[in-house]
């Protein structure tokens, strides 16, 4: 119970079934660990301290692994939902411009297709999502 709550919620939260099992191995280890280690009668307590140090140290350790990997898989998930919903956004022109319209120019087509990006509402749709994918 060393680490409770605040720990636990992010363990909770981290999105793969395998980071937190391990963190939890992880937590629990301190259980394994201080009951073997001794402490000699008439002496400081110092190999427990180092062994609860470089728990903590572990835990943490291992936690900033696993964000820096959370927010990198976000960040690549939320840029091929942008890429997804632009494209979207421009097959549906393409498919009014099938239906009878005239086709633009080449300059008018990439300024059309810059347009698209900043209307395909992926701002909004990624604005709603985010707090759903975000570490706690």
């Amino acid at each position: 119970d060393l680490v409770g709550g605040a720990h636990n919620k992010t363990v909770s939260s981290l999105h793969m079934e395998c980071w937190r099992i391990e963190m939890i191995a992880e937590i629990n280890l301190i259980n394994q660990v201080l009951p073997n280690t001794q402490v000699l009668p008439n002496t400081p307590s110092d190999e427990k301290t180092a062994a609860i140090k470089q728990w903590i140290d572990s835990v943490i350790d291992k936690m900033d692994h696993y964000k820096a990997a959370h927010h990198r898989y976000v960040k690549q998930a939320l840029t091929l939902l942008e890429l997804a919903l632009w494209k979207a956004k421009l097959a549906e022109k393409e498919e009014n411009s099938a239906e009878g319209r005239t086709k633009k120019v080449k300059l008018d087509s990439e300024s059309v297709r810059k347009e698209k990006r900043v209307t395909c509402g992926a701002d909004t749709v990624i604005r709603n999502i985010l707090p759903y994918l975000q570490l706690e």
